[in-house]
């Protein structure tokens, strides 16, 4: 991969992979667009790599304090709300890690099913999905934001909303276009958790998840510059952007990052007809 290709996708993950708006078709549009051929897994995972990053190093101090609540709450018998959150995490990951290897292998065959009924390139028949999940995940979004109220703040999440929501990210996995961020949050959303609070129980519930993957395609990845380059993108960008999301949602909605679903999934759409 050029050094100039690593540069702009380690960007483009940092702005989509944490805004409700799919790291993935993002990953796939742009190579895609400019035949740059497919990503490889992993450095798919390689640049998620970066913003994971950023999620550790933006809430350190909250997961200083996860695990400590977690320790406490087993060892010590102290309950806390960082010790139960710190519990909601973990098992809430479990079901949502296995759920994802599922998913992953069902999406295989869908889209080879699909590309060998419709007699058409299998990059084609993957396009197309990543623009009907943009398009139906961003009305969605918008219709469950709109009418959901804001009633749960983050340290009254309850085991239910956060095995909901971290199950959910299976589904963004398997699917690209549906965006881990986008259907944790609308979920969440939908539960009438806060918007801010959601958006940082999101961020936190995918630690463990990109971790894990990160951990699986290790031995795939290959440290040159590239790859370091495409890493230290996305970690920065992450950075900035987490900032953002969160001061914006105080007070915003998600209707902006609804409507942008729509009209890249749009894009894509007469892009393939084209």
């Amino acid at each position: 991969m050029e050094i100039y290709q690593a540069l702009i996708l380690g960007i483009v993950q940092g702005l989509t992979e944490l805004l409700p708006i799919s790291s993935s078709a993002h990953l796939n549009f742009f190579p895609w667009l400019f035949k740059w051929g497919e990503i490889t897994p992993s450095f798919d995972v390689a640049l998620h790599i970066g913003t994971l990053l950023a999620i550790l190093i933006f809430f350190f101090k909250d997961w200083l304090l996860l695990i400590k609540g977690g320790y406490n709450q087993v060892v010590k018998k102290e309950k806390s709300t960082e010790g139960k959150i710190f519990w909601y995490i973990v098992i809430s990951t479990i079901p949502a890690g296995i759920l994802c290897l599922i998913l992953d292998k069902i999406s295989e065959l869908v889209v080879s099913a699909l590309s060998n009924l419709f007699k058409v390139e299998k990059i084609n028949v993957e396009m197309m999905l990543i623009a009907v999940a943009l398009i139906t995940m961003g009305i969605i979004l918008y219709l469950v934001d709109k009418k959901a109220k804001q009633k749960t703040i983050y340290e009254n999440i309850t085991l239910k909303q956060s095995m909901l929501v971290s199950i959910s990210q299976a589904i963004a996995a398997a699917f690209p276009g549906v965006s881990r961020s986008g259907i944790t949050m609308t979920i969440g959303r939908a539960m009438g958790i806060k918007r801010e609070d959601v958006a940082k129980f999101s961020f936190l519930l995918s630690t463990p998840i990109v971790a894990a993957a990160a951990l699986y395609e290790m031995q795939h990845f290959v440290f040159d510059l590239a790859f370091l380059i495409g890493v230290l993108a996305s970690f920065i960008v992450g950075m900035i952007v987490i900032k953002f999301l969160l001061e914006y949602l105080k007070k915003g909605s998600f209707k902006i990052f609804a409507i942008y679903r729509v009209i890249v999934g749009i894009i894509i759409v007469i892009f393939l007809f084209i």
